[in-house]
């Protein structure tokens, strides 16, 4: 699943991930409260969040996913302009899977992503 606000760089994710040649179905979510909703009625194995998302920013998405016991330890991976260190420990601590700063290369999307197993 693909949650960011940004349909242009849901796009982008969703072309930048169909070259790790991984068949996927891409449900996708504008902001956090609808991906709460897609999480709830779908069987979702990987979630690409962005922090700066309406209604439920990423970091409060990430907190409550977490304390789902059906998705406790789905891989989720943080893509987002948010770079500072403040948050990407804050990210860590509330059990990110990985974190890809915007804009992202390609390179860079593919060799974090491969890392990780779902």
């Amino acid at each position: 699943m693909i949650v960011d606000d940004s349909r242009i760089m849901r796009n982008i994710v969703k072309k930048t991930f169909k070259k790790l040649q991984i068949p996927a179905n891409f449900l996708e979510a504008p902001d956090g409260e609808k991906a709460l909703e897609i999480l709830k009625n779908n069987r979702v194995d990987l979630v690409l969040l962005d922090w700066n998302i309406p209604y439920l920013t990423g970091i409060d998405f990430l907190i409550q996913v977490r304390a789902m016991e059906k998705y406790s330890s789905i891989p989720i991976v943080m893509i987002t302009s948010e770079a500072s260190k403040f948050n990407i420990v804050e990210a860590v601590k509330a059990g990110v899977t990985g974190y890809i700063v915007k804009p992202f290369s390609e390179e860079d999307f593919i060799n974090k992503i491969s890392r990780i197993s779902f």
